[in-house]
Protein backbone atom coordinates (compact mmCIF):
# COMPACT_ATOMS: atom_id res chain seq x y z
CA UNK A 1 0.00 0.00 0.00
CA UNK A 2 1.23 3.47 -0.83
CA UNK A 3 2.26 6.39 2.04
CA UNK A 4 -0.92 8.68 2.58
CA UNK A 5 0.97 12.20 0.49
CA UNK A 6 0.29 15.29 2.58
CA UNK A 7 1.01 17.58 -0.82
CA UNK A 8 -0.15 17.33 -4.13
CA UNK A 9 2.96 15.63 -6.35
CA UNK A 10 2.29 17.67 -8.79
CA UNK A 11 1.29 21.66 -7.46
CA UNK A 12 2.16 21.19 -3.42
CA UNK A 13 -1.16 22.24 -3.00
CA UNK A 14 -3.43 20.49 -0.06
CA UNK A 15 -4.70 16.81 -0.32
CA UNK A 16 -8.07 16.32 0.78
CA UNK A 17 -9.45 12.57 0.94
CA UNK A 18 -12.28 11.94 -0.84
CA UNK A 19 -13.00 7.88 -0.41
CA UNK A 20 -12.43 5.18 1.42
CA UNK A 21 -12.90 1.36 1.20
CA UNK A 22 -12.75 -1.44 3.71
CA UNK A 23 -10.56 -4.04 2.07
CA UNK A 24 -11.99 -6.98 3.80
CA UNK A 25 -15.85 -6.20 3.30
CA UNK A 26 -15.32 -3.64 0.03
CA UNK A 27 -17.80 -1.10 1.45
CA UNK A 28 -16.78 2.18 0.14
CA UNK A 29 -16.93 5.53 2.25
CA UNK A 30 -17.44 8.83 0.17
CA UNK A 31 -16.88 12.55 1.00
CA UNK A 32 -14.22 15.09 2.11
CA UNK A 33 -12.06 14.22 4.72
CA UNK A 34 -9.04 16.32 6.17
CA UNK A 35 -5.89 14.36 6.71
CA UNK A 36 -5.21 13.99 10.16
CA UNK A 37 -3.45 16.75 11.69
CA UNK A 38 -0.54 14.92 12.93
CA UNK A 39 1.42 13.09 10.11
CA UNK A 40 4.87 11.57 11.33
CA UNK A 41 7.18 9.71 8.95
CA UNK A 42 8.12 6.38 9.81
CA UNK A 43 11.66 7.48 11.80
CA UNK A 44 9.32 9.93 13.88
CA UNK A 45 6.78 6.96 14.37
CA UNK A 46 10.09 4.65 15.56
CA UNK A 47 11.26 7.52 17.62
CA UNK A 48 7.93 7.91 19.07
CA UNK A 49 7.63 4.00 19.97
CA UNK A 50 10.92 4.32 21.41
CA UNK A 51 10.32 7.26 23.50
CA UNK A 52 7.63 5.33 24.91
CA UNK A 53 9.05 1.84 25.68
CA UNK A 54 11.94 3.96 27.69
CA UNK A 55 9.50 6.14 29.29
CA UNK A 56 10.91 9.50 28.15
CA UNK A 57 14.35 8.52 29.47
CA UNK A 58 16.44 10.53 26.90
CA UNK A 59 19.80 9.14 28.25
CA UNK A 60 18.37 5.42 27.44
CA UNK A 61 17.52 6.44 24.25
CA UNK A 62 20.63 8.21 23.64
CA UNK A 63 22.56 4.79 24.47
CA UNK A 64 19.86 2.66 22.77
CA UNK A 65 20.37 4.50 19.46
CA UNK A 66 24.23 5.22 19.68
CA UNK A 67 23.68 8.90 19.11
CA UNK A 68 24.67 11.89 20.79
CA UNK A 69 22.12 13.42 23.28
CA UNK A 70 21.82 16.56 21.34
CA UNK A 71 20.74 14.30 18.61
CA UNK A 72 17.97 12.69 20.52
CA UNK A 73 16.69 16.19 21.49
CA UNK A 74 16.42 17.59 18.20
CA UNK A 75 14.57 14.65 16.96
CA UNK A 76 12.30 15.39 19.87
CA UNK A 77 11.86 18.98 18.76
CA UNK A 78 11.04 17.43 15.16
CA UNK A 79 8.14 15.18 16.30
CA UNK A 80 7.19 18.28 18.87
CA UNK A 81 6.68 20.48 15.90
CA UNK A 82 4.64 17.83 14.32
CA UNK A 83 2.39 17.99 17.43
CA UNK A 84 2.08 21.62 17.17
CA UNK A 85 4.00 22.29 20.08
CA UNK A 86 6.21 25.32 18.81
CA UNK A 87 5.65 27.83 21.81
CA UNK A 88 9.38 29.54 22.55
CA UNK A 89 8.16 29.53 26.38
CA UNK A 90 7.98 26.33 26.42
CA UNK A 91 11.05 25.49 24.88
CA UNK A 92 13.02 27.67 27.79
CA UNK A 93 10.99 26.13 30.40
CA UNK A 94 12.15 22.03 28.87
CA UNK A 95 15.87 23.89 28.99
CA UNK A 96 15.68 24.80 32.83
CA UNK A 97 13.96 22.13 33.76
CA UNK A 98 16.99 19.80 31.79
CA UNK A 99 19.52 22.06 33.57
CA UNK A 100 17.91 21.78 37.11
CA UNK A 101 18.09 18.01 36.66
CA UNK A 102 21.57 18.32 35.78
CA UNK A 103 21.05 16.70 32.59
CA UNK A 104 23.10 19.61 30.78
CA UNK A 105 26.05 22.34 32.09
CA UNK A 106 25.11 25.64 32.65
CA UNK A 107 27.05 26.92 29.12
CA UNK A 108 24.96 23.99 26.85
CA UNK A 109 21.40 25.60 28.34
CA UNK A 110 22.91 28.89 28.02
CA UNK A 111 23.68 28.36 24.20
CA UNK A 112 20.34 26.33 23.92
CA UNK A 113 18.89 29.60 24.87
CA UNK A 114 20.66 31.39 22.82
CA UNK A 115 19.65 29.58 19.91
CA UNK A 116 15.91 30.07 20.66
CA UNK A 117 16.54 33.65 20.23
CA UNK A 118 18.17 33.80 17.12
CA UNK A 119 15.96 31.79 15.49
CA UNK A 120 12.39 32.78 16.88
CA UNK A 121 12.95 36.76 17.57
Amino acid sequence: MEKLPINCPICGGRIVIEKFRCVKCGVSVEGKFEIPEILLNDAQWEFVKLFLKVRGNLKEMERMLGVSYPTIRSRLEEVRKAFGFTDLMDEREDILAELERGDITVEEALKRIDELKGGNE
